[in-house]
């Protein structure tokens, strides 16, 4: 057998082309001690090797004799890895550029969000079609962060759909920043599951079942009512006000199971949507951090933007177009009253005897007559306000104020009947007159004629 040289370290070669020389290097060691070219590989095979920067590298033995067959034609320039290929005819060089000034200054941005802004910048045409998934391996190419989640396994995920719109809503809070103070912000929103329509979207500052009431309140007003609503487990979901609501409007209502997301995937795929659309952004210095205008921003988005985009699951049909194809009829309450009328809970409660009466841990001042008694008190979800029937009259109950009792002045009882007439001689001042009589002697001549008139000895 000839002599093996070993291969020879030069300078400028990348730390991939070292990796590669060391293990080659120890393949034609053990040849050299006399081992076979594929016992030597097997056993290079088998060994632990580890990169500069201590990660563990398993290699194949097709892999090895593909570097021993390299090193032998080109020498240690022929171990540096393939460059990798940064043009593309389906892209162009416009785009390209742009993608990594994008992604320079937003990691976080998605595909689709970029091609959209690629779109508002007029680096894409109206009519030009890239598909994301050149663009995901271009970017893969330029060694950029293309945003990707590992996903979640779980035993048993299944996905479901109703065929007509309004038969099944999806409720889900996102919690985001907003306004250069980055406020906390929940908003709340709601799905139908046939068509992915946005119906309705609001906003408060954390997840309470008063908030979720007030979108559902205007869902139906505007949208009728749905046969399910399916949420998860959040504070406001779990509620009993929610429930009872839901009985009174006959709504069924399905839970999600725990720790189980992907039960309502069709929620957690629209959360991310929005996340890189539209949240994320809530908490730029010139962003509102109002309720009300985050609502309208939220609204703008979901009517303007989400809604009128073409929807993969959909035949790439919008969700508007799909939600107005849908021939199921609409179901709205009665009227306006009968809808708030539904948001309306009565509850029996004691009057203590300083006529107070506690709701939802909160005291509430009652009007003088219902002490130490039970009353009906109706707790109205959509203001907060409380209110009890008083003198057939309907009174709202409010908070009680402490400070000003302490400092008010009592309410001055009035005189009865009794009260106004002259105190009666008791028995007692009878002995007491007859024991000592009187000081005067004209009250006692005159007290003497009374005596006479009435025929007293």
């Amino acid at each position: 057998m000839g002599e093996i040289e070993l291969p020879k370290v030069v300078e400028g070669v990348c730390s991939e082309a070292l990796f590669r020389h060391k293990v080659v290097t120890s393949v034609l060691a053990l040849v050299i001690l006399g081992y076979e070219r594929p016992i030597a590989i097997e056993q290079t095979v088998q060994s632990v090797h580890v990169t500069e920067t201590g990660q563990v590298r398993v290699l194949s033995t097709r892999t090895l004799y593909r570097w021993l067959a390299e090193y032998q034609k080109g020498g240690i320039a022929a171990l540096e890895p393939a460059k990798r290929v940064l043009e593309s005819k389906a892209l162009g060089d416009e785009l390209i550029a742009f993608l990594k000034d994008e992604k320079a200054d937003d990691p976080d941005a998605s595909i689709p969000e970029l091609l959209r802004r690629a779109e508002e910048r007029s680096v894409l045409g109206p009519d030009d079609r890239v598909h994301r998934v050149t663009v995901w391996r271009m970017l893969k190419r330029l060694a950029l962060p293309t945003s990707s989640r590992a996903a979640k396994q779980h035993a048993d995920i299944r996905r479901f759909a109703y065929p007509h719109r309004m038969r099944m809503v999806l409720v889900d809070g996102k919690h985001f920043r907003a306004g250069a103070g980055r406020l906390k912000r929940v908003a709340f929103f709601f799905i139908d599951d046939c068509s992915r329509r946005v119906l309705w979207a609001v906003v408060g500052p954390s997840e309470s079942s008063a908030l979720l009431l007030r979108g559902l309140y205007d869902v139906v007003r505007h949208f009728g009512l749905m046969d399910i609503l399916y949420f998860d487990r959040g504070p406001g979901f779990i509620a009993n006000d929610t429930h009872a609501v839901c009985v009174r409007l006959h709504i069924h209502f399905i839970h999600g199971q725990a720790r189980y997301p992907q039960g309502h995937g069709k929620v957690e795929a629209f959360n991310k949507t929005a996340h890189h659309d539209i949240l994320r952004g809530m908490s730029r210095a010139e962003v509102d951090p109002d309720f009300g205008s985050l609502e309208l921003r939220l609204r703008h988005y979901i009517e303007h933007q989400y809604n009128v985009r073409p929807h993969e699951s959909l035949d790439d049909q919008t969700p508007e177009q799909c939600w107005k194809s849908d021939e199921r009829e609409l179901t709205f309450p009665r009227d306006h009253e009968d809808l708030r009328s539904r948001f309306v809970l009565t509850e029996s409660r004691r009057v203590s005897g300083d006529n107070i009466v506690s709701v939802n841990r909160t005291r509430y001042e009652v009007p003088i007559g219902h002490r130490l008694k039970w009353i009906v008190v109706q707790r109205h979800l959509l203001d907060g306000a409380v209110r009890i029937v008083h003198e057939n009259k309907l009174v709202q109950l409010h908070p009680v104020d402490l400070a000003h009792n302490a400092e008010s002045k009592r309410a001055r009882q009035a005189k009865t009947k009794n009260e106004s007439r002259e105190a009666p001689k008791t028995a007692a001042a009878m002995a007491f007159e007859r024991s000592f009589g009187p000081v005067d002697p004209s009250v006692s001549q005159s007290t003497k004629g009374r005596k006479d008139k009435k025929g007293t000895p």
